[in-house]
């Protein structure tokens, strides 16, 4: 079976009416690594670009673009190969990195940028880093995996693609968001459904495995620009792991600025407290909200 059509909320319509939509060629591949962008690139700031987190797209960051762009900033939200509507190229982090790279040389040639990824968009934002010194000004990591061996808490996730009836693949996605991505189910609203209804379709990357590895940790040894954390504190993946996680990044040797929860959040912290998770990376990256 496969995913019933889901069409995305109207937020996301609306703030992609208002973007423009950039898009860099695959090499030797079929598609393209597909860009939005908001604001206007400002001499004071380099862009601020996004990466997403597994199964998902540049509309992860929906709930935290306006007030970015806002702020002063060009913000260059990516949909990662594999992912939502760009081409695909392999499966797992480490076949996107040289794509990603290449899309960032051609839109940007060597002007650095301000790099945010939450959660496999961490793992993979610091491994472009290590691989690319000097990319990224800062970087900063949401709810990153791949810091420890050790594999992250255990969450019963349920399959969907093999039901046919739309109401119980519904079911299940509102069970996947609840045991995972949000700290309170009661936030799960229609709007929100839609959202990741439509992003989980379009995941052509399913056997992902690296997020637990230390994948990320022995990056972070190479990477040599300040490093930002941030996670939500009832985050399902790492409840009760916190001072682990953050030896683990001091263990790297990285120049760690800050390891920072957001009160009342799980794992997808920017889009349950937008604003709380707003100011912690804003001032992560030097500014303070619009």
């Amino acid at each position: 079976m496969v995913a019933l059509p889901v069409t995305p909320p109207a937020s996301v319509l609306r703030l992609a009416q208002r973007a423009r939509c950039i898009r860099t060629p695959l090499a030797d591949r079929e598609g393209a690594v597909v860009w939005h962008v908001w604001g206007q690139a400002a001499h004071a700031h380099p862009p601020l670009v996004l990466l997403h987190g597994g199964s998902g797209s540049w509309t992860h960051w929906l709930r935290n673009i306006d007030a970015l762009a806002a702020s002063g900033r060009e913000v260059w939200a990516v949909d990662i190969p594999g992912f939502g509507d760009s081409g695909a190229v392999g499966q797992d982090v480490d076949a996107v990195i040289e794509p990603l790279h290449q899309s960032l040389q051609s839109l940007f040639g060597e002007q650095v940028c301000d790099l945010v990824g939450f959660s496999f968009g961490a793992m993979t934002a610091g491994l472009l880093e290590a691989a690319h010194p000097g990319r990224a000004r800062r970087l900063v990591l949401v709810g990153a995996p791949a810091l420890t061996e050790q594999r992250a808490n255990r969450v019963t996730l349920r399959g969907w693609r093999h039901l046919a009836d739309g109401e119980a693949q519904q079911r299940v996605h509102r069970h996947n968001l609840a045991v995972l991505m949000l700290a309170d189910a009661g936030r799960i609203d229609d709007a929100t459904l839609a959202l990741h209804a439509h992003n989980v379709a379009r995941d052509r990357m399913q056997r992902r495995r690296l997020s637990n590895t230390d994948i990320l940790a022995r990056a972070l040894r190479q990477v040599r620009c300040p490093v930002h954390v941030i996670y939500g504190e009832h985050d399902a993946l790492y409840l009760g792991r916190f001072d682990e996680l953050q030896a683990a990044v001091r263990a790297t040797g990285c120049d760690g600025r800050g390891f920072t929860l957001v009160p009342d959040a799980g794992h997808w912290a920017q889009y349950e407290q937008p604003q709380a998770f707003d100011r912690v990376l804003l001032g992560a990256l030097g500014a303070t909200p619009a």
